[in-house]
């Protein structure tokens, strides 16, 4: 081998390899950078998510007046606001009409919607998965299209006005139905296989060994049909015609539409409003996480 192919040979040896190695090194300056904006853009998204809830509380405090002036501070007018709503609406019938509708349809949807869901994925019929397909296809179907149908059958077994009105169309809620099928995919079916050797029935095995372990799931889909379920509106309003049947939804929608609506009674309601569903929301937090994931414990 000649000196001067030799040396070319060291050359490509000595010659960086990657991109890594002709990059010059990072400054202190530039790794501060990056979490800095990335802190910025965060706080940013949480003021802009957490103010209008800011507002709506600081405007429990402020005449109507203070609210359409835009005031964005605290005032002395809580009291005085409090007293207005309890006088303009029966504040415990609402809160009632609202509980109520709202705790048994998410107990029945739960039940039912769960029962489905399981029954979908641990058993097999040639017929399964084409019902499942027709059932996701109604989910296409605005739900402006079954109300005149729906409120005739409701009028046809003079449900009308009544909260069966209103629970019973939530029971067989389809996208429950799927989300507990799609849950119980992580199921370990040996748990069901153990369970009928000790002697178990389907129904013992459901309530004693299913609903435990899927725990997390029940918790997610709580939040989500609960939430849903309090803040109904539209079938509210159109089977519900008494003062005395109202929901909060309906009550709010009510003083918002006054000639002269009072804006700090109507933020004191919403306020009272929004308050079950932070609690129920912060109360299975850590469990709604982990069923969202598809976590099974």
């Amino acid at each position: 081998m000649t000196d001067v192919a030799a040396t070319e040979i060291d050359r490509e040896a000595a010659r960086p390899t990657s991109r890594a190695a002709v990059r010059p090194p990072r400054g202190p300056d530039r790794d501060r950078i990056g979490p800095v904006v990335t802190y910025v853009v965060l706080s940013l998204a949480a003021f802009l998510s957490v103010f209008p809830f800011f507002w709506m509380v600081v405007g429990t405090t402020n005449t109507s007046f203070d609210i359409v002036r835009g005031k964005s501070w605290f005032g002395d007018q809580l009291l005085v606001n409090i007293r207005n709503l309890a006088e303009q609406v029966d504040l415990p019938r609402v809160l009632f009409n609202s509980f109520y509708i709202a705790i048994i349809s998410t107990v029945a949807t739960l039940l039912v919607s769960s029962l489905a869901g399981y029954a979908f994925e641990i058993f097999r019929h040639k017929w399964r998965e084409r019902i499942f397909a027709a059932l996701l296809l109604m989910l296409s179907i605005p739900f402006a299209a079954l109300m005149v149908p729906l409120f005739v059958m409701m009028a046809g077994a003079g449900l009308i006005n009544t909260y069966a009105a209103i629970i019973l169309p939530t029971v067989a809620n389809i996208f429950v139905i799927f989300y507990f099928r799609q849950a119980t995919k992580a199921f370990p079916h040996e748990l069901r296989d153990a369970a009928k050797i000790d002697g178990l029935k389907e129904w013992q095995i459901f309530l004693r060994v299913y609903m435990p372990v899927m725990r997390s799931t029940y918790a997610a889909a709580t939040i989500i049909v609960f939430t849903l379920t309090w803040n109904n509106y539209l079938w509210p309003l159109i089977v519900l015609q008494t003062n005395d049947m109202k929901t909060m939804v309906l009550t709010i929608s009510s003083l918002n539409s006054a000639y002269t609506p009072d804006f700090g009674v109507i933020m004191v309601a919403t306020v009272i409003t929004t308050l079950p569903t932070l609690v129920i929301f912060f109360l299975l937090q850590r469990l709604f996480v982990q069923g969202m994931l598809g976590s099974v414990k």
